[in-house]
Order: C-alpha cells, then structure tokens, then sequence
C-alpha cells in the first residue's frame, strides 16, 4: 500500500508516476509571454490571448529575407526610391532616396536599399549592416 503526504490515510493504488496531491505541487512560475504569474500548475500560459500570441510567434518564418524579394515588394508599393541610397560620384556624399546632388547638380549612382543610421542620421546601406558585398544594377 502506498501513502499519501497523510501519514494516516492508506491508499492501495497509489498514482502510477508517483505524483504528490496538485495542492502541493501547484507553484507559481511565469507566463512566457507576459512575465505574469501564472497560479495554476497546469497552465502554461496566463490568458489566451499570450497563447495566441506565442503560436503566432512560433509560427513566424525566421528565414533571411532575400534582397531581390525586398526590392520587388518595395517597387510593388511604389516606395522603392525613398528607401534607395544614392552616392554623388563628385562630392561622394550619400544621399537617401534622391537621385541628384542638390551640390554638384549631377546624377547620383546607386548603392543599394537601406536608410538612415538611427545613431547618426548618415544614410547606410543593407549591404553595410549585414557585411555583404555591392551589387551594381
């Protein structure tokens, strides 16, 4: 015979995994999603709502976003230029989505899709965050 935490309560079939009473198991732990604290031992999230959000979250594609895919999309949304960089061949300033020096009054060359550094406002390219070599089109 098998005891519970009761030492003057017998039980002749005792839980098969050896588990204790939930009252005793049942421990506050943290919803993944949230930090809130979840008070049920069984659950594993505090709402359906942070459930929702971490299926979702699982089910994200993580995969690299392909540069030629990125340019398609943004000349579907018309917004291709404004996310452009372009560099004065002159002056070899970098300008972000226009395609003339307002210096040297000349026709800019195109480095690539980027935007501006959010530490020092100087345009930057993709290519320069992520290490990969220019692409001349």
């Amino acid at each position: 015979m098998t005891r519970t935490n009761r030492p003057d309560i017998p039980v002749r079939y005792g839980s098969r995994y050896g588990s204790t009473n939930a009252a005793d198991t049942r421990s506050d732990h943290a919803c993944p999603v949230c930090q809130a604290t979840i008070t049920s031992a069984r659950a594993r999230y505090c709402s359906d709502a942070c459930k929702q959000r971490a299926y979702r979250r699982r089910q994200t594609d993580n995969t690299l976003l392909d540069l030629d895919t990125l340019t398609a999309d943004l000349r579907l949304r018309q917004v291709l230029v404004a996310q452009t960089i372009y560099e004065c061949p002159t002056c070899e300033t970098r300008l972000l989505g226009a395609q003339r020096c307002p210096d040297c009054h000349v026709f800019c060359r195109r480095l690539g899709l980027g935007g501006l550094c959010p530490h020092c406002d100087d345009p930057v390219t993709l290519a320069d965050l992520l290490g990969m070599e220019e692409v001349q089109r």
